[in-house]
């Protein structure tokens, strides 16, 4: 399966998990989505981990390595980056995962207004750092 395929099958499921959600969680994770893909347009999105408890799987957005996912709880939206620690955070997004060597992630809340200019930037240099 060509990656163009696989993409585009990704981004069928990701919309179908969006959909079946239909609520404030879906909402959050596709504008979150549509800022991911403006930001680093190479990009790709894939589903991964799934598992009985989470049949639909997690999004996941890559560009030489894993960029970020999103995650969906009960109470939030969580969306982690891979190599979070090595990216600067000037604005103070990452909330959550800070006390990893690696990873960092961004806990919204129902009623959370995301900061459109400093998620971009935090996208544009986990990409960077992967290549």
């Amino acid at each position: 399966m060509s990656s163009d395929l696989a993409t585009s099958d990704a981004s069928a499921q990701i919309d179908a998990k969006l959909a079946k959600l239909g609520d404030w969680r879906g909402e959050m994770l596709a504008r979150l989505r549509d800022i991911i893909r403006r930001a680093a347009p190479a990009i790709v999105e894939e589903v991964k981990w799934r598992k009985p408890s989470n049949p639909d799987g997690v999004p996941v957005w890559s560009r030489n390595g894993i960029i970020c996912t999103g995650e969906i709880y009960k109470d939030k939206v969580k969306l982690t980056f891979a190599r979070g620690a090595a990216i600067d955070d000037p604005s103070g997004l990452f909330n959550s995962s800070l006390d990893g060597n690696t990873r960092r992630a961004i806990d919204l809340r129902q009623g959370d207004v995301i900061d459109d200019a400093a998620l971009t930037a935090l996208v544009r240099a986990a990409a960077d750092l992967n290549g």
